[in-house]
């Protein structure tokens, strides 16, 4: 970058910063406590407080949400009658999944091949010290001119609406004139990205229940109706033969305007074998960001080690459904779950349960905010425009915020670029990124101050 005083404060920070990340990141902090000790969450958000308490921040609490994880919050006062800016990120991770697969350990960060590998290292304990930078780099530049309000989340991984539901009892804490959000990312890394839409998404349970009890698949396979091969039917019907979700009373044909995204990279991004094809139809972008998307996340029955030869009596599944802006969340649960039932076969008794929803977000990029955050990546990324794109995941407190603050302008930038393979093994995030997007973030609260 060039001789901004802000882009070289940031530079002189980075090593603070990988010191600090890799403390973070050594917190085992995933949302579900059946698997994951509650000591790790809470040592994390302590963590995170003790940096604001240290960074001047008033105010600073850990916050017991509904879903009983904590948030932190701390508060920051700019020059008096300033804006006020609220900046969020959350410090929960994914489980590390196949432990045996990643190269290196996942709660250890490590420097590979120019990049920081460990999980929550893009999401999105990086976000986290992305602020951090950022407010850094403007106390040693002249000050912070703006109100900061900041927000970790405990839970956002889990989607139990904690966070959501304690902003709603207490409206005034996170009230803001602008929100950043630094939980998305870039389109490809180097590329500056604001992410415009985020789908919502529903988590239905559906079981199926045949017999009273499995049965000899030879004294009574072939008459005795199989809860597994029920269930199989059932999943089959949400998708079309070239793969599109077809969810009955879902739309599944809008289009995006908008960033374009290649085929080919697609393919690359997401590691896809060759000979393979790629499900859906309309272009990429169509698919992963403005149309409904069904996944089945797991299956309840029988491993293949060990199974009998068994008539299968019940079997169970959760699926996740996408659905963009655009779309009731709580309606496509509806839909969703009419589904399953009008397509269970034979009579078969059939429960759906639905145990998670996240609304869709679509942003206001004629604000003010957005052309300050343009001209702030222009900076941090020299010869670079500011572009659009849409985000396939959820985030719902972005609706629950834009709701309790209909005037705020809200932002979504990160770390998550398709590098960082989020939610896969072997996370990892690019120091660079991390760097421009703090000097990219500090510029935008300089400039958003001056509109």
């Amino acid at each position: 970058m060039s001789s901004n005083p802000v882009a070289e404060t940031v530079a002189s920070l980075m090593p603070r910063a990988k010191e600090e990340l890799t403390e973070l990141v050594a917190f085992k902090s995933v949302a579900d406590f059946d698997q994951f000790p509650r000591s790790e969450s809470e040592g994390a958000a302590r963590w995170i407080a003790d940096a604001l308490t240290a960074e001047g921040f008033q105010d600073v609490a850990l916050l017991d949400t509904p879903d009983g994880t904590q948030s932190v919050y701390g508060y920051l006062p700019g020059p008096e009658g300033a804006k006020t800016v609220l900046l969020y990120a959350h410090y929960d991770v994914q489980p590390p999944l196949d432990e045996a697969g990643w190269t290196t350990p996942p709660f250890e960060l490590t420097e590979r091949d120019g990049r920081w590998y460990g999980r929550g290292t893009a999401d999105c304990k990086g976000g986290v010290i992305m602020h951090l930078l950022a407010l850094r780099a403007l106390k040693a530049n002249g000050g912070v001119p703006v109100h900061v309000k900041v927000i970790a989340e405990g839970s956002e991984e889990q989607g139990t609406g904690g966070l959501e539901r304690y902003a709603e009892e207490h409206p005034d804490l996170l009230a803001a004139d602008t929100i950043v959000i630094g939980d998305a990312g870039n389109f490809r890394a180097g590329l500056p990205t604001v992410t415009t839409t985020l789908r919502g998404m529903t988590l239905v349970r559906v079981q199926i229940d045949t017999l009273e009890g499995n049965l000899h698949s030879g004294q009574f396979g072939g008459a005795a109706p199989d809860a597994l091969a029920a269930l199989i039917r059932v999943l089959d019907s949400l998708r079309a033969e070239d793969g599109s979700t077809t969810v009955e009373g879902l739309d599944g044909e809008s289009a995006w305007e908008g960033l374009s995204y290649d085929e080919e990279q697609f393919r690359k991004d997401a590691k896809v074998l060759d000979g393979v094809e790629l499900i859906g139809s309309g272009s990429v972008a169509d698919r992963i960001w403005s149309r409904p998307a069904v996944t089945v996340l797991g299956i309840d029955c029988p491993p293949v080690v060990g199974a009998t030869p068994s008539v299968q009596a019940n079997a169970r599944a959760l699926i996740s459904l996408r659905v963009p802006p655009g779309v009731d969340a709580a309606e496509a649960t509806k839909l969703l779950q009419a589904h399953l039932e009008t397509h269970t076969p034979w009579g078969a008794r059939v429960r759906t349960e639905q145990i998670g929803q996240g609304q869709p977000f679509r942003a206001d990029t004629s604000s003010p905010a957005y052309a300050a955050m343009a001209e702030a990546m222009a900076v941090a990324y020299p010869g670079q425009e500011m572009n659009y794109a849409g985000q396939g995941g959820s985030i719902p407190l972005c609706n629950t915020l834009a709701s309790l603050y209909p005037g705020a302008e809200i932002l979504l930038i990160g770390l998550s670029e398709p590098e960082a393979q989020i939610h896969a093994v072997n996370e990892s995030v690019s120091p660079e990124e991390l760097e421009r997007l703090s000097v990219a973030e500090a510029l935008f609260l300089r400039n958003y101050a001056a509109s």
